[in-house]
Order: C-alpha cells, then structure tokens, then sequence
C-alpha cells in the first residue's frame, strides 16, 4: 500500500478556502448599507488577502530549499 504526500492537496485547499472566504467578504461588504461593518469586511478581505500572499510566498521559499 503507498500513500501520496499530502502537500499539493492540503495547499490547494487553503488556496481554495482563502478565495472563497475573499469573496465572501467581498459579496458582504457590497451588500451591507451599514459604514462600520462595510469598514470592517473590507479590512478582513485585505488581510485575508495578505494572508494568502504570504502563504504563496511562504510555500514557494520553502519548496526552493527542499
């Protein structure tokens, strides 16, 4: 019995959620007429989107030395 490594899959699905959790908060911020919460869902969909940046950059570096 031989087990696949899990990496591509396990990176492919936080890539996946972040988006999905991006644009959720994108779709949110749009739809709310109230100013503090539209405030505060266009923050977290920058720092979700920070956040993935940093996984992207994260992975790549670490793959390199591999």
């Amino acid at each position: 019995m031989t087990t696949k490594s899990q990496g591509p899959k396990g990176r492919e699905g936080t890539i996946s959620s972040l988006n999905a959790a991006i644009e959720a908060t994108n779709l949110a911020e749009k739809i709310l007429s109230i100013t503090p919460a539209k405030a505060v869902f266009g923050t977290v969909s920058v720092l979700l989107m920070m956040i993935k940046v940093y996984f992207l950059l994260c992975d790549e570096m670490f793959q390199t030395y591999r």
